[in-house]
């Protein structure tokens, strides 16, 4: 027997939720984060992107340089560079001002 047997392509996860997902919904599994690209109802299976780049909501008062290691607050549902409380989202793709709602992410893969 194979020690591995290759099931699908990496930038998708096959997920069946309990509740129905939004597209758009960042779902958090232990340490792995994916994101709805498509509504999910409950009971169906469906897919998360485990890979890609997003536009996620962040605190508008922070800003973000390219490069910065972000994490998912799943609390107040937002992206943050507080590491401690919460998980590993992706690092920003492309710089944040204050005033801006949302941060460009590249997932963490």
């Amino acid at each position: 027997m194979p020690q591995a047997v290759y099931v699908q392509d990496d930038d998708y996860m096959d997920y069946t939720p309990v509740a129905a997902v939004a597209a758009g919904d960042v779902i958090l599994q232990g340490d792995l984060i994916g994101v709805a690209v498509r509504p999910i109802p409950a009971g169906t299976p469906g897919e998360l992107a485990i890979e890609g780049i997003f536009d996620v909501a962040k605190a508008t008062n922070v800003a973000y340089t390219v490069g910065t290691i972000l994490y998912w607050d799943n609390t107040n549902q937002i992206v943050t560079a507080t590491a401690t409380g919460n998980k590993l989202f992706g690092k920003a793709a492309k710089a944040a001002a204050t005033a801006d709602p949302t941060v460009r992410v590249r997932l963490n893969p």
